[in-house]
Protein backbone atom coordinates (compact mmCIF):
# COMPACT_ATOMS: atom_id res chain seq x y z
CA UNK A 1 0.00 0.00 0.00
CA UNK A 2 1.45 3.66 -0.91
CA UNK A 3 0.90 6.46 0.84
CA UNK A 4 0.05 9.88 -0.90
CA UNK A 5 1.25 13.42 0.57
CA UNK A 6 -1.19 15.88 -0.09
CA UNK A 7 0.70 20.05 -0.22
CA UNK A 8 -2.53 21.46 -1.09
CA UNK A 9 -6.00 20.02 -0.95
CA UNK A 10 -7.62 22.04 -3.49
CA UNK A 11 -9.61 20.50 -6.55
CA UNK A 12 -6.75 18.81 -7.91
CA UNK A 13 -5.41 17.66 -4.61
CA UNK A 14 -8.77 16.43 -3.64
CA UNK A 15 -9.40 14.88 -6.48
CA UNK A 16 -6.27 12.74 -6.73
CA UNK A 17 -6.87 12.05 -3.28
CA UNK A 18 -10.15 10.69 -3.84
CA UNK A 19 -8.77 8.04 -6.95
CA UNK A 20 -6.05 7.13 -4.33
CA UNK A 21 -8.48 6.28 -1.73
CA UNK A 22 -10.91 4.25 -4.12
CA UNK A 23 -7.49 2.46 -5.73
CA UNK A 24 -6.33 1.38 -1.77
CA UNK A 25 -4.03 4.07 -0.70
CA UNK A 26 -3.53 5.95 1.92
CA UNK A 27 -3.79 9.32 2.53
CA UNK A 28 -2.00 12.51 4.29
CA UNK A 29 -3.67 16.01 3.62
CA UNK A 30 -2.11 18.74 4.41
CA UNK A 31 -3.02 23.06 2.95
CA UNK A 32 -2.15 26.39 4.35
CA UNK A 33 -4.98 27.02 6.59
CA UNK A 34 -4.43 23.41 9.09
CA UNK A 35 -5.88 20.25 9.65
CA UNK A 36 -8.89 21.02 11.13
CA UNK A 37 -10.25 22.80 8.28
CA UNK A 38 -9.66 19.07 6.73
CA UNK A 39 -11.89 17.64 8.75
CA UNK A 40 -15.11 17.10 6.30
CA UNK A 41 -13.05 16.14 3.53
CA UNK A 42 -10.96 13.46 5.78
CA UNK A 43 -14.72 12.44 7.13
CA UNK A 44 -15.52 11.82 3.49
CA UNK A 45 -13.22 9.72 2.29
CA UNK A 46 -13.18 7.65 5.17
CA UNK A 47 -10.43 5.70 7.38
CA UNK A 48 -7.25 5.65 4.79
CA UNK A 49 -7.46 9.03 5.03
CA UNK A 50 -5.92 11.97 7.86
CA UNK A 51 -4.97 15.59 7.64
CA UNK A 52 -1.52 16.86 9.23
CA UNK A 53 0.58 19.63 8.28
CA UNK A 54 2.69 20.29 5.29
CA UNK A 55 5.65 18.83 7.24
CA UNK A 56 3.57 15.99 7.97
CA UNK A 57 2.37 15.17 4.47
CA UNK A 58 5.41 15.32 2.67
CA UNK A 59 7.54 13.28 5.68
CA UNK A 60 4.17 10.50 5.33
CA UNK A 61 3.99 10.33 1.57
CA UNK A 62 5.71 7.75 -0.04
CA UNK A 63 4.89 9.99 -3.25
CA UNK A 64 3.99 13.52 -3.05
CA UNK A 65 1.18 15.92 -4.97
CA UNK A 66 1.84 19.22 -5.00
CA UNK A 67 -1.11 20.96 -5.86
CA UNK A 68 -0.76 25.27 -4.76
CA UNK A 69 -0.94 28.08 -5.98
CA UNK A 70 2.68 28.50 -7.85
CA UNK A 71 3.65 32.16 -6.36
CA UNK A 72 3.56 29.73 -2.84
CA UNK A 73 5.79 26.84 -4.09
CA UNK A 74 8.71 28.05 -2.23
CA UNK A 75 6.84 27.24 0.79
CA UNK A 76 7.34 23.85 -0.06
CA UNK A 77 9.34 21.77 2.05
CA UNK A 78 12.80 20.35 0.84
CA UNK A 79 14.23 18.34 3.15
CA UNK A 80 11.42 15.91 4.43
CA UNK A 81 10.86 15.57 -0.14
CA UNK A 82 14.84 14.49 -0.43
CA UNK A 83 14.82 11.25 -2.39
CA UNK A 84 10.81 11.65 -3.11
CA UNK A 85 9.14 11.16 -5.92
CA UNK A 86 6.84 14.58 -6.50
CA UNK A 87 4.06 14.96 -8.06
CA UNK A 88 3.47 18.87 -9.27
CA UNK A 89 0.61 19.82 -10.50
CA UNK A 90 1.09 23.72 -10.20
CA UNK A 91 0.29 26.03 -13.42
CA UNK A 92 1.49 29.48 -13.33
CA UNK A 93 -1.01 32.14 -13.60
CA UNK A 94 0.57 35.87 -13.82
CA UNK A 95 -2.64 37.19 -12.79
CA UNK A 96 -3.05 35.15 -10.16
CA UNK A 97 0.82 34.66 -8.80
CA UNK A 98 2.22 37.91 -9.41
CA UNK A 99 5.50 37.42 -12.27
CA UNK A 100 7.93 35.39 -12.30
CA UNK A 101 10.76 36.88 -15.20
CA UNK A 102 12.29 33.14 -15.90
CA UNK A 103 8.60 32.04 -16.92
CA UNK A 104 7.85 35.38 -18.49
CA UNK A 105 10.74 34.83 -20.76
CA UNK A 106 10.61 31.00 -21.40
CA UNK A 107 13.74 30.48 -19.94
CA UNK A 108 12.83 28.12 -17.14
CA UNK A 109 9.49 25.96 -16.55
CA UNK A 110 7.27 26.27 -13.70
CA UNK A 111 8.34 22.49 -12.76
CA UNK A 112 12.01 23.54 -12.81
CA UNK A 113 11.33 26.30 -10.04
CA UNK A 114 9.87 23.88 -8.21
CA UNK A 115 12.74 21.25 -8.70
CA UNK A 116 15.42 23.88 -7.98
CA UNK A 117 13.71 24.77 -4.48
CA UNK A 118 13.30 20.67 -4.07
CA UNK A 119 16.87 19.68 -5.00
CA UNK A 120 16.98 16.32 -3.41
CA UNK A 121 13.55 15.01 -5.12
CA UNK A 122 12.08 13.62 -8.50
CA UNK A 123 10.07 15.98 -9.88
CA UNK A 124 7.62 14.87 -12.78
CA UNK A 125 4.79 17.17 -13.82
CA UNK A 126 1.42 15.71 -14.02
CA UNK A 127 -2.02 16.68 -13.32
CA UNK A 128 -2.16 20.09 -14.45
CA UNK A 129 -3.65 19.88 -17.61
CA UNK A 130 -6.97 18.53 -17.27
CA UNK A 131 -10.10 19.57 -15.53
CA UNK A 132 -10.63 18.24 -11.96
CA UNK A 133 -13.92 17.57 -12.30
CA UNK A 134 -12.60 15.73 -15.65
CA UNK A 135 -9.96 13.87 -13.81
CA UNK A 136 -12.59 11.77 -11.83
CA UNK A 137 -14.71 10.92 -14.09
CA UNK A 138 -12.62 9.84 -17.24
CA UNK A 139 -10.89 7.37 -14.43
CA UNK A 140 -10.77 4.03 -15.74
CA UNK A 141 -9.32 0.61 -14.88
CA UNK A 142 -6.17 -0.79 -16.99
CA UNK A 143 -7.56 -2.40 -20.27
CA UNK A 144 -11.10 -0.30 -20.64
CA UNK A 145 -10.85 0.77 -24.32
CA UNK A 146 -12.04 4.48 -23.47
CA UNK A 147 -8.98 4.89 -21.06
CA UNK A 148 -7.83 8.05 -20.64
CA UNK A 149 -4.34 9.17 -20.73
CA UNK A 150 -1.95 12.12 -19.11
CA UNK A 151 1.35 14.00 -20.03
CA UNK A 152 4.20 13.07 -17.89
CA UNK A 153 7.33 15.19 -17.97
CA UNK A 154 10.44 14.80 -15.74
CA UNK A 155 14.03 14.50 -15.78
CA UNK A 156 14.49 11.45 -14.10
CA UNK A 157 13.30 7.99 -16.37
CA UNK A 158 13.11 6.09 -12.81
CA UNK A 159 10.68 8.43 -11.62
CA UNK A 160 8.51 8.57 -15.13
CA UNK A 161 8.31 5.31 -14.73
CA UNK A 162 6.98 5.58 -10.96
CA UNK A 163 4.50 7.59 -11.87
CA UNK A 164 3.02 5.87 -14.35
CA UNK A 165 2.46 2.93 -12.33
CA UNK A 166 0.70 4.99 -9.84
CA UNK A 167 -1.21 6.61 -12.56
CA UNK A 168 -2.45 3.09 -13.51
CA UNK A 169 -3.26 2.25 -9.82
CA UNK A 170 -5.62 5.32 -10.24
CA UNK A 171 -6.95 4.56 -13.35
CA UNK A 172 -4.98 6.87 -16.01
CA UNK A 173 -2.48 5.85 -18.66
CA UNK A 174 0.40 8.16 -19.36
CA UNK A 175 2.63 9.68 -22.59
CA UNK A 176 6.29 10.54 -21.84
CA UNK A 177 6.01 14.86 -22.49
CA UNK A 178 9.69 14.98 -22.12
CA UNK A 179 11.54 16.51 -19.76
CA UNK A 180 10.84 19.54 -16.61
CA UNK A 181 11.99 21.76 -20.04
CA UNK A 182 9.53 20.40 -22.26
CA UNK A 183 6.51 20.88 -19.72
CA UNK A 184 5.55 23.78 -21.08
CA UNK A 185 4.11 21.76 -23.84
CA UNK A 186 1.01 20.84 -21.23
CA UNK A 187 0.37 23.79 -19.43
CA UNK A 188 -2.54 25.99 -19.77
CA UNK A 189 -3.43 27.31 -23.41
CA UNK A 190 -1.17 24.91 -25.18
CA UNK A 191 -3.36 21.89 -27.19
CA UNK A 192 -2.50 19.25 -24.41
CA UNK A 193 -4.21 21.44 -21.89
CA UNK A 194 -7.67 20.88 -21.08
CA UNK A 195 -9.36 20.71 -24.34
CA UNK A 196 -8.92 16.66 -25.43
CA UNK A 197 -10.88 15.60 -21.99
CA UNK A 198 -13.98 17.99 -23.71
CA UNK A 199 -15.42 21.08 -22.45
CA UNK A 200 -15.74 22.18 -18.92
CA UNK A 201 -19.74 22.97 -19.10
CA UNK A 202 -19.97 18.48 -19.79
CA UNK A 203 -18.39 17.64 -16.08
CA UNK A 204 -18.47 13.76 -17.41
CA UNK A 205 -15.68 14.92 -20.21
CA UNK A 206 -14.56 12.72 -23.01
CA UNK A 207 -11.78 10.32 -22.79
CA UNK A 208 -8.88 11.07 -24.66
CA UNK A 209 -6.35 8.14 -25.46
CA UNK A 210 -2.58 8.02 -26.07
CA UNK A 211 -2.54 8.86 -29.81
CA UNK A 212 -4.66 11.94 -28.73
CA UNK A 213 -2.48 13.57 -26.24
CA UNK A 214 0.90 12.76 -28.37
CA UNK A 215 -0.83 14.82 -31.02
CA UNK A 216 -2.18 17.38 -28.84
CA UNK A 217 1.66 17.57 -27.50
CA UNK A 218 3.51 17.71 -30.70
CA UNK A 219 0.75 20.17 -32.01
CA UNK A 220 2.02 22.91 -28.92
CA UNK A 221 4.39 25.74 -29.93
CA UNK A 222 5.08 28.96 -28.29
Amino acid sequence: MTTVGFIGSGHIGSTVARLSVAAGHQVVLSNSRGPATLADLVAELGPLARAGTTQDAAAAGDVVVVAIPFRSYRSVPAEPLAGKLVLDACNYSPQRDGHFDALDEGVETSSELLAHQLPGAQVVKVFNNIFYKHLLSLARPAGAADRSYLPIAGDDPDAKAATSVFLDSIGYGSVDAGDLGDSWRQQPGMPAAGAPYGPVSDERGTPAGEATIREALEAAGR
